[in-house]
């Protein structure tokens, strides 16, 4: 399947509000996990359902609930029903190969962004869609798999940082969008190194190889770029929509969320036209190389065109050559060989072209 662009034939003509998985299911079952905090106090754990979170929605404290899987439309209803929420926000969702957006609604802000991880294991960058409806006491996020990039946030709130333990959902919001911005930054550094440890081959006798390398690093890029510049146009919008579900001490804090894709967009920009510059080095020196074999192939063609001729004036049959019979004539041919291509060699030295 298309690695830029997916869509299945069933999802067409689907309502905007109808919630209708649609993406690839890569959960078993879903897993619903709760962490409630304020400055003194904070309870974590696993539910089994969504009403288990209605009592957290009274309480004045920060209330994160973060759902893994997405395919459970039942769950998703109920979802809709007992926070109040348009089911336009849940049907999006659902639609995991939706574009990055955030879009505002009369008792939330819904964002969605792609979620990009390392596989060490298998050198692999994985991506998941990635969903948070922010209201005023809870933010509910959204993942495809279990298993996240979250987990520090986890352990500030765990270990009672400050800064996030005296902050509501707009500040949580923040905090898990850095981390999955940071780990766009953290990927292209990754793939950085690759492409710069290119040079080296690229200076002295690049193989055949090197060729492919930089065309897989190209298309690595350019998945990147894909995921990253959307995200780069949601991050500039979040940052100047003027709600009251952010706090005005939070808006610096997603200013600099801005700086950080930023940073991350110009570096793909700087390893692409890095692997563009590579690629002409590549080329460059695979033809400077060409030349040289050529040039040694002409020296040697035309040093050989007098001595054949040479050999092919004493290699004729006829009985009355000069010096035919002489007793040294073999080798005052082979001498004056010599003589020759040692005397087009001093030419073309000294017309420099050796």
């Amino acid at each position: 399947m298309a690695r830029f662009i997916k869509k299945h034939k069933h999802e067409i003509g689907l309502g905007p509000d109808d919630l209708k998985f649609r993406g690839e299911k890569r959960a078993d079952k879903v897993l619903l996990r709760v962490i409630d905090f304020d400055a003194e106090n904070k309870e974590e754990k696993e539910i089994k359902s969504i009403e288990e979170v209605m009592p957290y929605k009274k309480k004045p404290s920060v209330t994160w609930l973060n759902i893994d899987g997405l395919h459970d439309e039942g769950l998703m209803a109920e979802t809709a029903k007992h926070f109040n929420l348009d089911k336009i926000v849940l049907s999006n969702v659902m639609q995991t190969q939706a574009r990055p957006t955030v879009q505002e609604y009369d008792n939330c802000i819904y964002i969605s962004i792609k979620m990009l991880r390392q596989d060490e294991k298998k050198d692999k960058i994985l991506v998941e869609n990635l969903s948070l409806i922010l209201t005023k006491t809870v933010l509910i996020s959204f993942q495809e798999v279990k298993g996240d990039v979250f987990e520090p946030v986890r352990e500030r709130i765990r270990a009672q940082k400050k800064r996030i333990r005296n902050s509501g959902t707009d500040y949580l919001a923040f905090a898990l969008l850095d981390v999955v911005i940071d780990n766009y930054i953290y990927i292209i550094s990754l793939l950085g190194e690759k492409i710069e440890d290119l040079e080296e081959n690229l200076l002295q006798d690049p193989p055949q190889s090197v060729i492919d390398q930089i065309n897989t690093y190209k298309r690595e890029l350019n998945f990147l770029r894909k995921n990253i510049n959307p995200a780069k146009e949601m991050i500039l919008t979040l940052s100047k929509i003027e709600n009251d579900l952010i706090a005005d001490d939070t808006y610096i804090h997603y200013k600099e969320l801005l700086d950080n894709i930023n940073h991350a967009s110009e570096s793909s920009d700087s390893y692409r036209d890095i692997l563009s510059d590579q690629l002409n080095i590549y080329h460059t020196t695979i033809s400077s190389k060409l030349n040289d074999i050529m040039k040694f192939l002409t020296v040697f063609s035309v040093i050989f065109i007098p001595l054949t001729f040479i050999a092919g004036i004493y290699g004729t049959n006829f009985d009355f050559l000069p010096e035919l019979h002489f007793k040294y004539s073999y080798f005052i041919m082979l001498g004056v060989m010599v003589v020759v291509a040692l005397g087009m060699l001093k030419y073309f030295k000294n017309k420099k072209w050796l």
